[in-house]
């Protein structure tokens, strides 16, 4: 595979470089990881350090594709997606999507990923681009906190809660009130050595439900740019694109019972929405909200302490199972009950939120000034 372009990712003085052939694979990378990373034109050469090389090539794809599937191989869902891998003698492993026609061959610190399509390629190279970097993050300290969060001078308000119960919504109206918007739905965390928690982004795309949209009053403007043909990411299911285009604002769900939201690019967070973006922060408080449509919006009471459920670990992993063998060999269990005890020792409130945005928001404000 002949690369013409590279793009290096950096988070935390940790890199990877993306490199292909095809403009379009890297400047992918360069637009998902620089709103919220660093994104820099870069060589891809012999010290490029962990190295995802991604091209069209339906050549390499079929042949990586055959060292699966003649051989005896596992299957998982990885990223929604069936994914056969296989590992062999030498620990170097051959792994296929048929879904999106992607194949993949992984040796230390150089991930190979083959296709026939450039944006499943793209976004497949900056999925597993994440997670090297991931892995490198995870080995030097960092944990992997369930939360959204945003950023005012530094100090982070994280949110924390279960599926549905308001994160993301919290994060928003923050970010809609002079906030910056960290992440919605994943953060970064670590000790410092002050004794406080440092916090950076997740970055991925952004699900906000079609309801959440109106109720922050921003659906006329996401409507109106996809009717003008502008796209938002292309991991939107279509039948959010449909309803967008229909005028639907009601949320809609799969049949497994799962929200279908619209997808956004981290940038388009800010030219589509208007929200500011945050490269870092420092923990300062954290909010559990619930959404209560028919309540007016109120104090319930302190927030519970953290447990393990509220951090990412291999064995909670939903979307993006280890198949690679990126993540370190075990998790430091000390330092998450750490984290833990800092978080916990945090000034943290439940709240009930409702779809008012201007008295949600409101409240909000009152409890960050």
């Amino acid at each position: 595979m002949v690369t013409h372009t590279a793009v290096r990712i950096t988070a935390a003085s940790h890199h990877v470089t993306v490199a292909s052939s095809t403009p379009s694979i890297t400047d992918w990378s360069r637009r998902y990881f620089g709103p919220w990373w660093q994104a820099t034109s870069s060589e891809a050469g012999a010290d490029a350090g962990p190295l995802v090389a991604a091209g069209v090539d339906e050549t390499e794809a079929a042949q990586l594709a055959q060292l699966v599937t003649d051989y005896p191989h596992d299957v998982v869902t990885y990223a929604n997606a069936p994914l056969l891998h296989t590992r062999d003698d030498d620990g170097c492993v051959y792994a296929h999507q048929p879904d999106s026609s992607l194949s993949y061959q992984y040796q230390p610190d150089v991930l190979r990923i083959a296709g026939t399509e450039p944006v499943p390629v793209a976004l497949a190279a900056a999925r597993l681009a994440r997670e090297l970097l991931r892995s490198q993050l995870l080995a030097d300290g960092w944990h992997i906190l369930h939360a959204s969060a945003a950023v005012r001078d530094g100090s982070t308000v994280l949110t924390l809660g279960e599926k549905g119960a308001g994160k993301t919504t919290t994060a928003l109206l923050l970010a809609q009130s002079g906030w910056q918007l960290l992440a919605n739905d994943r953060v970064f965390v670590r000790p410092d050595g002050d004794g406080g928690v440092d916090v950076l982004p997740w970055p991925s795309a952004a699900a906000i439900g079609l309801g959440s949209l109106d109720a922050l009053g921003v659906y006329d403007e996401v409507r109106a740019r996809h009717l003008a043909g502008e796209r938002l990411h292309p991991t939107q299911h279509e039948r959010v694109s449909q309803a967008l285009t229909d005028g639907k604002r009601d949320p809609i769900f799969a049949s497994s019972g799962k929200e279908l939201k619209p997808q956004f690019f981290p940038d388009q967070l800010t030219t589509w929405l208007g929200l500011p973006l945050a490269v870092s922060g420092k923990a300062g408080r954290i909010v559990f909200p619930r959404i209560a449509p028919a309540a007016a919006p109120a104090v319930e009471g302190r927030g519970r302490e953290l447990v393990d459920s509220d951090f990412f670990t291999a064995g909670t992993e939903d979307r993006y199972p280890d198949v690679f063998g990126l993540a370190p060999k075990a998790a430091d269990d000390e330092v998450r009950r750490v984290l833990a005890d800092r978080l916990t020792a945090l000034p943290s409130v439940s709240v009930a939120l409702n779809h008012d945005r201007d008295a949600s928001a409101k409240l909000l404000r009152q409890l960050t000034s």
